[in-house]
Parts: C-alpha cells; sequence; structure tokens
C-alpha cells in the first residue's frame, strides 16, 4: 500500500491565509505564530539570518524551542513566513500614478524600499519556488493589475513581473554584499580603477580597457556606503527594463 505524499504546503502557511484556525492553546500563554515570526525577524536585523535558529527564537520568546515547532514545523517555514512579513503588503498605487509605465516604476521602488529595510531578505524572496504566501502573491496581484491595461496575455504580464523584480534584486543583492563589510568593501573599491587599468595594459581585453580610460570606475568607492549612488544605478537599469517592455509592446501593436 502506497504511503500518502505529503502536503504541498505546510500547516503554517495555510493559517497565514486563514485556511486553517490558528492554534489556541499552547504549552506557553501568549505564544503566537506572529509573535514567533516577528522575533524571528527582530533576530535576523540585528544578527543576520544567520542567526536564526528555532532555539535562539524561542529563547527571545521565553518558550522552549519544542514550543514553537506547534506553530511552525521547520525552520524553511519560518524563514518563508519571515521574508512575506518583511516585505509586507504592495503599498496602493497614489491617485496621480496612472499608465502601465509609472505604476511598474511605483511598483518596482516600493519593493525596493521594503526589501531595503530588510536586507537578509533579498536572497530568500525566491528560495521557496514561486511565491505562496500572502504578501507575496499580493505584490503579484498588483502588478498584474498594472498591466492590465496593456495588450500582454497573462503569461506575459507575469514574465514582467518576473524581469522587474529580478531587476529590483540583482541591484539590492549588491547592496547588502557592500553593506556587510563596508569598511572591507570600501578598501576592495578605493583601488579597484587603478587595477583594472594595470590588468588591461598591453591590450588586454580592449573593451574594458576603453571604459577604464574613460574613467567608468573611477568613483566606484562612492558606492560602498550605499549612498544616492546605488539608487542612480538602480534607477538607470529600472528605466532600461521599462523601455524594453515599451519596445516590445509597440512591436505588439
Amino acid at each position: 500500500m502506497e504511503s500518502e505524499s505529503p502536503a504541498p504546503f505546510p500547516a503554517s502557511l495555510e493559517t497565514v491565509w486563514g485556511l486553517r484556525e490558528r492554534p489556541h492553546k499552547g504549552p506557553k500563554r501568549g505564544l503566537t505564530l506572529d509573535g514567533i515570526v516577528t522575533a524571528s525577524i527582530a533576530v535576523a536585523d540585528a544578527e543576520g539570518i544567520e542567526a536564526v535558529s528555532m532555539s535562539r527564537v524561542a529563547k527571545e520568546l521565553g518558550a522552549s524551542t519544542m514550543a514553537l515547532y506547534r506553530y511552525v514545523a521547520t525552520k524553511d517555514e519560518l524563514v518563508m513566513l519571515m521574508v512575506d512579513a518583511a516585505i509586507g503588503p504592495p503599498v496602493p498605487l497614489p491617485p496621480h500614478v496612472s499608465g502601465w509605465r509609472a505604476g511598474l516604476e511605483h511598483w518596482a521602488v516600493m519593493m525596493r524600499a521594503a526589501l531595503s529595510r530588510h536586507l537578509w531578505a533579498v536572497s530568500l524572496v525566491a528560495a521557496h519556488g514561486p511565491p505562496v504566501t500572502p504578501n507575496q502573491l499580493a505584490w503579484l496581484d498588483q502588478c498584474l493589475q498594472v498591466l492590465s491595461e496593456t495588450r500582454l496575455d497573462h503569461g506575459e504580464k507575469i514574465a514582467v513581473s518576473l524581469l522587474v523584480s529580478g531587476q529590483v534584486r540583482s541591484e539590492l543583492t549588491i547592496v547588502a554584499l557592500l553593506r556587510q563589510d563596508p569598511a572591507g568593501a570600501e578598501r576592495r573599491m578605493a583601488g579597484y580603477g587603478k587595477f583594472l587599468r594595470r590588468v588591461t595594459e598591453g591590450g588586454r581585453l580592449p573593451a574594458l580597457r576603453a571604459a577604464v580610460a574613460d574613467g567608468a570606475f573611477d568613483d566606484m568607492d562612492a558606492e560602498t556606503a550605499g549612498d544616492s549612488a546605488d539608487f542612480d544605478d538602480f534607477a538607470f537599469g529600472l528605466q532600461r527594463a521599462l523601455d524594453g517592455v515599451a519596445a516590445y509592446l509597440e512591436e505588439q501593436g
């Protein structure tokens, strides 16, 4: 007799969707799934996602580790819920934002702002496969609504959402790496232009050499602090991605 396959989605996910009743009585009074997720995020914000463990979160809550397993079965489940809570719901489009392009720009900028508050979540957004949590699916829904006025089919709209959200995560991945060790990043980047000048001498890497000679790498150390320079890079990349969508729409008539 074949054993039943495991449920595709954990009980904790059904709980946050309201498809399963939340546990009322537990071994510790006041312990809730929301409280567990909130405490976990606080640990990740302060010490990084590596510091999050079931035992550490239990300690923060003054509960036993086993008590947490009444609400989440694994650490992976907990991290999935942490990411969803960290992102939060999408910001409604302001009344003055109209048109698919302005709507997508707002969507991307707001997503970047949400993830910037919890940079540890950037690499984990897509770690558990396609979005299944409430906030992540709400972000997708908003993007599809923005694109509803276009002639794109549903598959193309989803592809555009992946393109734009990927642009957000790609840029923030660099920001996160720089902010993990700003002093070290500054040391490495301060002499990067000079290093490239040396290794491209004698006709090696001619296209890169031309960029170096034009000063393209001279100010990269300014980005190590995560200031407005990184947002300029983000804005440039986002606009070029939207240019691509606009060109495709024009081709489709």
